[in-house]
């Protein structure tokens, strides 16, 4: 037997049912001794295992703990546990109770990253729910100072799926943390279609916010064809930039009205400007920086950026990795979960 504290001689005894004639030892299931291993070494190798490689979650937990699991065994524990969560999602109440209790802003970002799978690269989508305190306010020019609160707390969503599944998540785990208005809720993402197709169809009534950084980047194209590279990008970029933040659409148009330097650049501005004036059109309504900076409250889907960089690509893009892709979204969620009040509560809930 495995305990924590290293490998455990165990005698019991082995029993036939004679009304329905299983056999097995009756008290494993009771002392929580699952396929020779004990809930809190099980917990011990599960976390290992997903803040690394397996075979490195192999050497780190025999140098730490003194014992250790094969690499292999570390991915089924790993999986297994994954479902486990998942299906037990509904039932846990630590980040339902944290979310009610907490002051601040709602949040919902959405973005996707990449996985490898044997079918090749596909989409993970997730989506990070926050509650974030206000910064002090701010205005266009200053943005670049102002200090914006972490969230308090978060939970984090994921799956390779299609956009209408992944809503219907997303819809399922706002009910479950109680964020049932939709009129309190912001939705921050970049330009990806399914985003806004998303909230628009699961969260009506919401604040949608297209991701500032995204927004500045797309008015880099201009800035490129105006001014070229360099020094004197950065200059024209910080100068849209407070134009956009303090207004919006109608600032867009008048960076890219501009007159530039000489006839060749104004030449290279005006086959640009058209898809970049589109772009912006299609998110008139997602500009509204201003109003948000002097509330103080977030304007850039960063959270989502970081989770994704934090829980995929640093954990699951590693050199000759593939992943089940019904596997990919619970194994995410398992990693949030480790590094969140519903890590204890899980594992609570399987004590003896």
């Amino acid at each position: 037997m495995l305990t924590a504290l290293g490998p455990l001689r165990l005698e019991r005894w082995h029993g036939l049912c004679l009304t329905c004639g299983q056999v097995g030892f009756a008290a494993d299931a009771l002392l929580g001794l699952e396929g020779g291993v004990t809930a809190r070494a099980r917990r011990m190798a599960c976390l290992a295992g997903v803040q690394d490689p397996f075979r490195k979650a192999e050497r780190l937990l025999g140098e730490l703990a003194g014992w250790s699991l094969d690499a292999e065994t570390l991915r089924r524990y790993c999986h297994a546990t994954a479902a486990q969560a998942a299906a037990a999602r509904g039932g846990r109440a630590a980040l339902p109770g944290a979310f009610a209790q907490a002051a601040g802003d709602r949040e919902l970002h959405l973005d996707a990253g990449k996985v490898n799978t044997p079918e090749g690269w596909r989409d993970v989508k997730v989506a990070a729910f926050a509650c974030r305190e206000r910064a002090r306010g701010a205005g266009s020019a200053d943005l670049g100072q102002r200090g914006l609160p972490a969230p308090s707390v978060r939970s984090v969503v994921a799956a390779v799926e299609e956009a209408e599944a992944f809503g219907a998540r997303c819809q399922r785990e706002a009910r479950r943390l109680g964020l049932t208005e939709p009129a309190r809720l912001s939705v921050l993402g970049d330009g990806a279609e399914w985003i806004w197709n998303l909230a628009q169809a699961r969260f009506p009534g919401a604040a949608q916010l297209l991701d500032v950084y995204h927004a500045v980047q797309h008015l880099a194209v201009v800035g490129r064809a105006a001014v070229g590279e360099g020094a004197p990008l950065t200059g024209w970029l910080e100068a849209a930039r407070r134009q956009l933040v303090g207004d919006g659409y109608a600032g867009v148009c008048a960076v890219v009205a501009q007159p530039a330097a000489d006839a060749e650049a104004q030449r290279r501005v005006g086959e640009v400007a058209g898809p970049v004036l589109n772009y912006f059109a299609g998110h008139q309504d997602r500009l509204g920086y201003a109003a948000r900076l002097h509330r103080g409250q977030a304007i850039g889907s960063g959270l989502v950026e970081g989770t994704i960089k934090e829980l995929v690509n640093l954990r699951m893009k590693r050199t000759g990795a593939r992943w089940q892709a019904g596997r990919v979204g619970r194994f995410v969620e398992l990693l949030a979960m480790s590094r969140s009040p519903e890590w204890e509560e899980f594992w609570a809930s399987l004590a003896v």
